[in-house]
């Protein structure tokens, strides 16, 4: 069997969304409609990447590839761009941000010999050239393109990474450990006077100064909680196992039991 190209995919977007011939739901479907999707198979791709699965992998990145050339599918029958139109701007982009690769801006450069910026380096003028491109959108604000829906995590770290750039943010890691028992003190604080909207506002802060120390210490806050999740189910499973293998149920055991229980599945799972 001939293997399909990007070409075929192409053309089987364009048949699905054929007004006479297409499939009704991808017809039915716009810009909006589309999102959740996105977002899920996003997801999904990431968790396979997680998983080390290189077949999933593959897979997982064909069905985030297909919401790409949807969305480009949409706005080609619209008349407001289309899939080249969408290669030439991220092509043009990158030529610009990567001037040691790409010194004059064309993928007929050729870079001099010599020693590579290292990557700190790298990130700084990647952001400079960013700030660059905001300013001729008309976006002046250090915050005004940081999308709302990103996943809180991930949109705090992004917050706070361009009001560094600003020269807003603490000078060391132990600053922002000392805020972050501030932030537990007024969290307990609001716990003891039984005030709900202020228990939810105090721990909001304490969850954006834990994503500050993840800044701090190079750990990206969104794989860190995934990672403590997964490992949390390791665990939980692995003591489901254990009271499993002796014929017994883990719902209605004592706190100390379940510590105990808990420990052991530590062992075995790490």
């Amino acid at each position: 069997m001939s293997r399909h190209g990007f070409a075929d995919l192409r053309e089987l977007m364009r048949r699905l969304r054929d007004p006479e011939t297409g499939c009704p739901w991808d017809l039915a479907q716009d810009a909006r409609s589309l999102v959740r999707h996105t977002l899920e198979e996003a997801y999904e791709l990431a968790d396979a990447v997680e998983r080390g699965e290189p077949e999933e992998v593959r897979d997982e990145l064909g069905d985030y590839l297909f919401q790409a050339v949807f969305y480009a599918q949409i706005a080609a029958e619209r008349g407001d761009f289309d899939l080249d139109d969408v290669s030439d701007a991220i092509v043009r982009k990158l030529l610009r941000r990567h001037p040691h690769v790409f010194p004059d801006g064309t993928l007929a450069s050729v870079r001099a010999p010599g020693p590579i910026p290292d990557t700190a380096g790298i990130r700084e003028r990647w952001e400079s050239i960013k700030q660059e491109d905001r300013h001729a959108r008309a976006r002046f604000g250090a915050l005004d393109d940081v999308p709302a829906n990103l996943p809180a995590l991930a949109r705090a770290e992004k917050l706070q990474r361009r009001a560094a750039r600003e020269g807003f943010d603490w000078q060391h890691r132990d600053g922002v450990l000392e805020k972050l028992d501030e932030e537990v003190a007024e969290l307990v604080e609001a716990m003891q006077a039984g005030d709900t909207k202020a228990c939810e506002d105090e721990l909001g802060d304490l969850l954006f100064t834990c994503v500050n120390l993840a800044r701090h210490l190079g750990v990206d806050a969104e794989s860190a909680l995934r990672h403590a999740s997964a490992k949390f189910e390791r665990r939980f499973r692995a003591m489901e196992s254990v009271v499993g293998e002796r014929g017994e149920a883990l719902a209605g055991r004592e706190p100390e039991v379940l510590d105990a229980l808990w420990r052991e599945a530590k062992v075995r799972v790490g």
